[in-house]
């Protein structure tokens, strides 16, 4: 790539969580644009879309959900909007990003909106966690996690494979949110174990 080029193409898609009440408000929106074009030959901006859903913290359920179109390429692409409805009742844990896809898929949905739907499980983990560290770092809560289990992450990586390196740190002590980052070894801390 020659320095300096200009880009063909740029989809940039970013996600805020908030904390409303217990529960968590995630707005999700993808923007597609042609950098070329930022000059005024062409449309610069093909999609602009957004996806709001309110999460009940308590079991990672969808309360409610509500999709915008800010810009789009055809007259009716808004008609799939309130389609998105459709959402509330999902969990966003295991299973989530195959029923997305089996709800709004292809010809059921937007593409666009399919893919901020379907990339908002991990965010909404993302955001419980957060939201622990938060209170970890005002004294309100000791770890991430509540003695040596992470209900909220268990299978969800190779580091947080239930067994794998995650368990056995918390079991050697370690404590999510405390101490340095990233998390030393699983080596220091057995070796802590043993010293202990």
């Amino acid at each position: 790539m020659a320095s300096g080029s200009v880009p063909l193409h740029r989809r940039t898609i970013d996600y805020q969580a908030f904390i409303d009440g217990d529960d968590l408000v995630v707005v999700g929106r993808l923007t597609d644009s042609r950098p070329w074009a930022e000059d005024g030959s062409a449309v610069s901006t093909v999609h602009d879309m957004e996806l709001r859903v309110q999460v009940r913290t308590e079991d990672l359920t969808i309360v409610g959900a509500t999709a915008v179109m800010h810009t789009f390429p055809h007259t009716e692409c808004p008609t799939i909007e309130s389609a998105f409805a459709g959402l509330v009742g999902l969990n966003v844990t295991r299973g989530y990003t195959r029923e997305v896809q089996s709800l709004f898929g292809g010809p059921r949905g937007c593409s666009h909106l399919e893919h901020l739907a379907r990339s908002l499980g991990p965010v909404v983990i993302q955001a419980v966690t957060s939201r622990r560290a938060r209170d970890v770092s005002r004294g309100e809560a000791e770890s991430l996690v509540a003695g040596t289990s992470s209900p909220w992450a268990r299978n969800s990586c190779h580091i947080w494979a239930e067994g794998g390196i995650a368990d056995q740190k918390l079991a050697a002590g370690w404590r999510p949110g405390v101490g340095p980052y990233p998390s030393p070894t699983l080596v220091t801390f057995l070796a802590r174990d043993d010293q202990g």
